[in-house]
């Protein structure tokens, strides 16, 4: 595997804060999970979130959007901190390119 193609899927684990994370399958999920942050094959990025050591991956709202001017280092450690902070987190909106 190349370099470049590990930036283009990134997982990281975190507590979901008071309020969750909002995901487009099952409402909002809570506690202990897994976010992964994949660029497409159309460019933008899909974030996903597990229940951590679950095998159902879930769509968090808002996904996908394009991957903003930082990459998606950048997409991903916002979404991390959105839902450390919970409120029924989503995926931060990007602003289109054109």
């Amino acid at each position: 595997m190349t370099d470049d193609a590990r930036d283009e899927r990134i997982e990281g684990a975190v507590r979901a804060g008071p309020g969750g994370a909002m995901t487009d399958e099952v409402g909002v999920i809570t506690g202990d999970v897994t976010v992964v942050t994949a660029r497409r094959a159309d460019g933008a990025a899909h974030v996903a979130v597990q229940y951590t050591g679950a095998d159902e991956w879930y769509t968090l709202t808002g996904s996908p959007v394009p991957v903003p001017p930082g990459g998606l280092g950048a997409l991903h450690d916002e979404v991390l901190r959105r839902v450390r902070r919970g409120g029924a987190a989503e995926v931060p909106p990007q602003p289109d390119d054109g």
